[in-house]
This record gives C-alpha cells, structure tokens and sequence, in this order.
C-alpha cells in the first residue's frame, strides 16, 4: 500500500482553516407584519422554522419572506403596507 505523503492530512487541515468571509444575501426583503388578535401568539414560520412572538394587539415584527405567504394565512395577522 502507498502512502500519500500526508498530502489527505494537509488539505484537511486547508479546508478547516477556510470561513466564510460574507454572509449569503437575501433574495427579497423580510415583511413587516402586524398583530390584531386580542391575546398573545406565538407563530412558527413554514420555511424558516423562525419562532415569531406576538405579545399584544399592535405588535409588530419583521417576518422573513420565505415565511411571509404563510403569515398570510393567519387571520389575526396583517401585513404592513410600506
């Protein structure tokens, strides 16, 4: 058997070194979104798994636009016109 001289070792530790140097941009903008129910919610988006807490009626929060179409389907949840 031949050895590779240790070059599988040195790319390994080459890769390991290498971070990412920006972070990946989004497609669109997040949704801004308000809250009009009488109680707390607390909403789980589809797509990005992101926890969303609404506390009070007024509340608002930035929704990712991934999750956006399904907020939609939220009776008590509205989306802020820009």
């Amino acid at each position: 058997m031949s050895c590779c001289g240790n070059k599988r070792e040195e790319l390994m530790l080459q890769l390991s070194s290498i971070t990412p140097t920006t972070a990946p941009t989004k497609m669109w903008n997040d949704v801004l979104f308000e809250y009009t129910g009488e109680t707390a919610l607390t909403v789980k988006g589809n797509i990005s798994r992101t926890v969303y807490r609404f506390n009070s009626k007024g509340d608002q929060q930035l929704i990712d636009y991934r999750d956006a179409s399904g907020m939609m389907a939220v009776p008590v949840l509205k989306k802020v016109k820009n």
